[in-house]
């Protein structure tokens, strides 16, 4: 999103503000209730108060999750105060976007067990020393009967029915629970309770973001902007990341298997990723998008951005150790690290030796696998399930990342 002609006369740092907010967003609403903030956050040196709530429904983030993330570090760069909303108490409702079905809400002992890991994962993206870390339950628990009433006073069903995915499910004579109502409204009372100047989300969490305006001004404040960011494509390159689509990167994922998963997206989502994880700046992407153009291997470019990405969750030197792992897999070579394991009672069936050592988990997989030509022993494609190994050293392979060394005696 560009930053248009008809901005009004600002300061150049609110004009690079201004372009860092937009860099690779869906909307900002309403720009210029935004730059006017801007403008009297550069006079006054008050930092903005930046909001991003996120409910533990799972115990790990994936890279998708961390295009929001990316965006509040870069507005954190800014010397905003970002604030890292953890929703305990409105995982307890569960969150309706975009389902067509009442979602089940979590347990009290779910959301702690998940919420244990968020913050420290989130942590590897945003700045630990310049984040406030709050949990809805503060402010949402002493609420009451009472004060719940009186909220949910201050919005109305019909405009309720507007959001969409009520709405869909309404004509199609599904069941909406009472209860769903409350989401969108606790989560508005969180700007509230906060004070917040900007909330942010993805594009399946606009209503709730606006019911947030809405509610501030109910309450006498001044009403947040919102922006909303993409929907991370996956793996795929066609739907969103999603660990049910088997299309994502967690950022707990081991660096080889990072590295190698960015590898594989193709060379046209490549540029997205870089709008949207890199942290590079728009000029740096650009110049390397021409360098591309002008006839230089893509791959040089996706490279470079799987380093970037391993290194942020694991370390320069991991990074470029995976780099290096992936070039001896190119070249059919066995990775310097790989698990070890003894067995006895050889000669062993080749498909229970895969089982043993992890690499199927049971001998009828280990069977489907030689069938499709995935497992090489020694470098050489197993083409007979009969297959004995005699008492000796051997590295197994299955696919093209997993390897183990099996040593068999009698």
């Amino acid at each position: 999103m560009a930053v248009p002609d008809s901005t009004p006369n600002i300061s150049d740092a609110v004009a690079h503000a201004l372009k860092v907010t937009l860099r690779g967003v869906d909307e900002l609403l309403p720009q210029e209730e935004w730059v006017r903030k801007l403008a009297r956050s550069e006079a006054t040196g008050t930092p903005l108060r930046i909001k991003l709530g996120l409910d533990p429904t799972a115990p790990d983030i994936h890279v998708g999750h961390t295009v929001v993330l990316n965006k509040m570090r870069q507005l954190q760069d800014l010397g905003h105060t970002v604030i890292f909303l953890i929703g305990d108490f409105t995982s307890t409702i569960g969150d309706p976007s975009g389902r067509n079905s009442t979602r089940p809400p979590l347990t009290k002992e779910q959301i702690e067990a998940n919420a244990q890991t968020y913050y420290r994962q989130a942590s590897l993206v945003l700045d630990p020393a310049r984040t406030e870390i709050r949990y809805n339950s503060e402010w949402s628990d002493p609420l009451g009967a009472r004060g719940m009433i009186q909220l949910a006073a201050k919005y109305t069903v019909a405009r309720m029915m507007e959001r969409d995915d009520f709405n869909k499910r309404f004509k199609a004579g599904q069941s909406i629970s009472v209860h769903e109502f409350l989401y969108p409204l606790m989560q508005g009372y969180d700007s509230v309770a906060l004070k917040s100047d900007l909330e942010l989300g993805g594009t399946d969490q606009k209503f709730n973001l606006l019911m947030g305006r809405h509610l501030q001004q109910e309450y006498g404040q001044e009403p947040q902007c919102i922006l909303t960011m993409p929907l991370l494509e996956g793996l795929d390159g066609v739907d969103k990341m999603s660990k049910s689509k088997n299309n994502y990167i967690g950022i707990s994922e081991e660096p080889n298997t990072m590295f190698a998963k960015v590898l594989s997206i193709s060379d046209t989502l490549m540029w997205r990723w870089y709008t949207l994880l890199s942290f590079q700046t728009e000029a740096q992407i650009e110049a390397l998008r021409a360098e591309v153009e002008a006839g230089r291997n893509p791959k040089d470019a996706k490279v470079a951005l799987a380093k970037e990405i391993t290194a942020r969750f694991h370390g320069a030197a991991a990074a470029a150790a995976a780099e290096q792992d992936f070039i001896n897999r190119s070249r059919g070579g066995v990775p310097d690290q790989i698990p070890e394991l003894e067995l006895s009672g050889a000669p062993l069936g080749i498909a229970l030796v895969l089982k043993q050592a992890g690499l199927a988990a049971s001998t009828s997989e280990g069977n489907r696998l030689i069938d499709g030509g995935g497992v090489r022993v020694d470098q050489s494609v197993v083409s007979d399930k009969g297959l004995k190994l005699a008492p000796g050293t051997y590295v197994l392979q299955v696919g093209k990342r997993k390897f183990a060394r099996v040593t068999l005696s009698v």
